[in-house]
């Protein structure tokens, strides 16, 4: 298994295509910054993993020293911002510790960029327009979360309760789904029932989640219960995750609590916070938006591929 997987045609195509994003990127003055992917901080989203490495030289009589592949470079871009970077981008590794599949190399190739002043709907505008630019979509759909569950579950997501959303979902399930949190109901309907039936022929931008699914978006400030946050979707494939951006350094810790809370009651490890970043944010973070694209789904649209291993040199297994 020496040999690439990609073809030699596919491997010009892809050039062409991080080519093609870079241009786009410089004709809007966008910088392009690198950050650490090795880092002292984790993520503590709970549906997110860690690979996690042990260094033995940085302090031998405190034992070894715990470092984190970071899982997108969110926090170290946050903090290039604070410090007055401007608008930036980077294109480069990420990893996340979940099972190899057709949609998902552990080692992945993402995109991610702020843009200073814009909120989550100019940012969808300028996603939209970069799906242009690669993949040669010249139209795109908006869908809001809850409009998405009237038109394809037929529930209101703001009145039913827990058992009419338990109800919806008709798929087998192997546990409990009435002793599980509301927002895993809604997921697990999302995944089962909206997401392979929006984005067939054009991408769909689905935005204006739940306040519980915020994540690190600012809220909504006429509509609490909704978050500023969006994801797109195109061909069965979630291709971008989105946010006007929290700046709120009291809200960031509350948020990773919560999250370290959910990981207890899940049984999973705590989390330390990123004390660098609720620094930056202190110091303060520009009215911001982000959002982060992969790049290797990205690929897979483009080249028309089924799996995403074949957007790579080497894959995970063969690497």
């Amino acid at each position: 298994m020496w040999q690439m997987q990609i073809t030699p045609a596919n491997l010009q195509k892809k050039a062409q295509i991080l080519h093609n994003i870079r241009a786009f990127f410089m004709s809007r003055n966008v910088c392009e910054v690198d950050v650490p992917i090795l880092s002292q901080a984790p993520v503590t989203d709970p549906f997110l993993d860690n690979f996690k490495i042990s260094f033995a030289y940085s302090a031998p009589c405190d034992g070894d020293a715990i470092y984190y592949l970071q899982t997108s470079p969110e926090y170290g871009m946050k903090r290039m911002l604070a410090s007055g970077s401007g608008d930036i981008y980077y294109l480069g590794k990420a990893f996340r510790h979940e099972p190899q599949s057709p949609q998902h190399n552990p080692e992945f190739t993402m995109l991610e960029w702020y843009r200073i002043g814009f909120d989550d709907r100019t940012l969808m505008h300028e996603v939209a327009a970069l799906l242009e630019a690669t993949l040669g979509v010249t139209a795109v759909e908006y869908l809001a979360y809850d409009e998405a569950f009237l038109q394809y579950c037929q529930i209101d997501i703001w009145t039913a309760t827990h058992q009419e959303l338990v109800a919806c979902y008709t798929s087998e399930c192997t546990y409990d789904l009435l002793a599980e949190s509301r927002d895993h109901v809604l997921q697990l309907l999302f995944s089962e029932q909206i997401e392979s039936k929006v984005g067939k022929s054009t991408p769909c931008f689905i935005y204006d989640f739940p306040a519980s699914q915020s994540a690190l978006a600012k809220l909504k400030a006429s509509e609490q219960h909704k978050a500023h946050r969006f994801e797109v979707y195109f061909k069965g494939l979630e291709l971008a995750n989105g946010y006007y951006e929290l700046t709120d350094p009291e809200q960031l810790q509350q948020r990773w609590q919560g999250d370290n809370a959910t990981r207890q009651k899940q049984g999973l490890p705590q989390m330390p916070h990123d004390e660098r970043l609720v620094a930056a944010l202190h110091s303060g973070l520009p009215d911001c938006a982000g959002v982060a694209l992969g790049v290797d789904r990205l690929l897979m649209l483009a080249l028309a591929a089924s799996d995403i291993q074949s957007t790579l040199a080497f894959g995970f297994t063969d690497a």
